[in-house]
Parts: structure tokens; C-alpha cells; sequence
């Protein structure tokens, strides 16, 4: 066998043995995510239910708290 394709073997098994170690970085990085508690106002009306939070379940508008509401995780102003 030629010497290249010894190489190539040696580098795809060791590829191949390297992607599970990168899916468990990935769990790690969900069990971080802060839990979100239910708010003891509920939004009014369903136009509320709009701005929602981001995967990472912040709000990306100013002066908002992420929240747990019937509608799913909205952003709800802090006032």
C-alpha cells in the first residue's frame, strides 16, 4: 500500500474518533443556560407576544426582562 493512503486512513479514523468529543462540548454549553421564571403579570394582549427572547433567552430590547408567559418566553418591559 502506498504511503499516502496510509496517511489519509490515519487521518479520517482520528477525525472520526474526534466528533463525539465535539458533541459533548455542545451539552455542556445547554446546561449553562440560566432558567427563566414565569412572571406574576401576564401580557394584556397577544401583541405582547411578539417580542421574543433570543435562544440564549435574553431580550435584545433595552430595559426588558426575558419571561415565561402562556404565549412562550417573551421579553416583558422592566416598568
Amino acid at each position: 500500500m502506498k504511503p499516502w493512503i496510509l496517511l489519509l486512513m490515519l487521518l479520517s479514523y482520528e477525525l472520526v474518533m474526534f466528533l463525539p468529543v465535539l458533541g459533548s462540548l455542545k451539552n455542556i454549553l445547554l446546561d449553562e443556560l440560566r432558567n427563566i421564571d414565569q412572571c406574576w403579570v401576564q401580557p394584556p394582549s397577544l401583541t405582547y407576544c411578539v417580542k421574543r427572547c433570543t435562544k440564549l433567552r435574553e431580550c435584545s430590547f433595552p430595559n426588558h426582562t426575558c419571561c415565561w408567559t402562556y404565549c412562550g418566553n417573551i421579553c416583558l418591559d422592566n416598568e
